[in-house]
């Protein structure tokens, strides 16, 4: 059930509304986990590499579930445990996510590999329906391996459109 809106919207902006609750820091690094790492588990969420501290971490699950972009759900091998999963309003956000890591490799320095990237623009479709596949069937395989400082060594210097990322 969430919980009351404790602040008004800024305005009525789609932009604007989504931002509430996507806007910070996390949020969306805790649903590309979700959707392309696999992740489902608190600890996983909190060794995935960012540096989320847990109390961020929890009130930001908190959030997304209050959102209606997350669920918990009792763990399956374990009743105990809980684990997170995508909503359907959750994993309708893969092609955002996609855009943003396609944007965010183009014009800014990262560790993606410029051959994944574009191996990825060119199949977006096919990346999307991998990811919403995965979802539906519950399969935690990872869709993208974390992006490590190792393979910004290995890379090239450019962008996939070629231009220099210096």
């Amino acid at each position: 059930m969430a919980r009351p809106c404790k602040a008004k919207p800024r305005s009525g902006c789609p932009v604007s509304v989504s931002l509430d609750l996507l806007g910070d820091r996390w949020s969306l690094l805790i649903v590309r986990d979700m959707m392309v790492r696999g992740y489902r588990t608190f600890r996983e969420f909190q060794r995935a590499g960012e540096g989320i501290a847990t109390n961020i971490l929890a009130d930001r699950l908190q959030k997304l579930e209050d959102g209606g972009i997350l669920k918990r759900e009792a763990a399956a091998e374990d009743g105990r445990s809980t684990h997170y999963r995508l909503t359907d309003k959750g994993i309708a956000l893969a092609p955002v996510l996609l855009e943003i890591l396609i944007w965010g490799a183009h014009y800014e320095k990262t560790d993606a590999p410029c051959a994944a990237i574009e191996k990825m623009e060119q199949n977006r479709a096919a990346v999307i329906a991998e990811a919403f596949r995965r979802w539906e069937q519950r399969d935690p395989t990872p869709l993208i391996p974390p992006f490590t400082a190792r393979a910004t060594a290995k890379r090239k210097s450019k962008s996939p459109k070629g231009k220099s990322k210096r």
